[in-house]
């Protein structure tokens, strides 16, 4: 027992150890430093909640989060809806499933910037040309106005991370026993009653799994915002870590971007752990 232990806290060690380096020491030194007026190399003060009663007013800041959580929203729902309808179109008996899940996965491999590049080009010149071609005003400058630039950024995500959830639930869907499907083919249940009863509730815990990491991601998502709007036009399409990352490396106000990544990490805590409560609970329920 006593070398069962020991075995046990030697491969949790560098673990923990890496955790402690990584997460929980910038944590709590980015919490100590958003009290202060750090500028990356030294301390002159502790001046309390000041950044964060300044950000309460700051309007780009308050308008990131806005524009952030709008973005979050939308994605979530249509990334949980595509990987999930992928998952059950890749888990049919199809011959090529193996070849389909391949190429549906295979966005997830590319980088984000490298994506926003792509994207970028298909949007102001393919979807351009076909616009001028087409006589459609609304094709052309796609991302030049916040409202294109906002399903521009859905759709880049959307486009790379649906395969990646399909997995998620495909992982699930080959655990539902057959004999069940095949008890509610002899009571009569159409598809969309099979689904309804048997094929959700049974995935219910690949949709808590999916739902946090979709939130946690959408929320957090940096380089494809970089490289397909650069937070154009006018900062209208600016999610919050780029709005953080500005504050702090291109206005050299380190402290005060800590602050609001502080309150960043504080409002994502919340929304990831209130939703995984919440359908852990409906698994129950289920």
């Amino acid at each position: 027992m006593k070398n069962r232990d020991l075995a046990f806290w030697l491969f949790l060690t560098p673990v923990i150890l890496a955790l402690g380096i990584v997460v929980i020491i910038p944590l709590v030194l980015g919490t100590f430093y958003s009290f202060t007026d750090w500028n990356g190399l030294t301390i002159t003060k502790f001046i309390g909640f000041e950044n964060y009663r300044t950000l309460l007013k700051d309007t780009d800041f308050l308008n990131s989060i806005w524009f952030t959580t709008k973005f979050s929203f939308v994605t979530v729902l249509l990334l949980n809806f595509f990987g999930l309808g992928l998952a059950i179109l890749v888990t049919q008996k199809l011959k090529s499933s193996n070849f389909l899940r391949t190429i549906f996965f295979m966005p997830n491999l590319i980088g984000g910037l490298i994506l926003g590049f792509i994207w970028q080009f298909i949007f102001v010149n393919v979807f351009g040309n076909i616009g001028q071609v087409l006589g459609i005003p609304s094709l052309q400058g796609w991302l030049s106005t916040t409202t294109t630039g906002f399903w521009g950024l859905v759709i880049l995500t959307c486009w790379q991370m649906a395969g990646y959830i399909m997995i998620i639930y495909i992982a699930y869907l080959q655990n539902i026993p057959n004999e069940l499907n095949e008890a509610a083919d002899i009571d009569g249940a159409n598809s969309f009653q099979r689904f309804r009863h048997i094929t959700f509730p049974l995935v219910a815990p690949a949709f808590t799994v999916s739902m946090f990491l979709t939130l946690s991601m959408s929320f957090k998502i940096y380089d494809q915002n970089l490289s397909l709007t650069n937070g154009g036009p006018f900062d209208s399409t600016q999610m919050v870590a780029m709005e953080i990352v500005r504050t702090a490396y291109t206005e050299n106000q380190l402290a005060y971007g800590q602050a609001k990544a502080v309150i960043f990490f504080v409002i994502i805590a919340i929304i990831a752990l209130t939703q995984v409560y919440y359908n852990k609970k409906r698994e129950v329920d289920m």
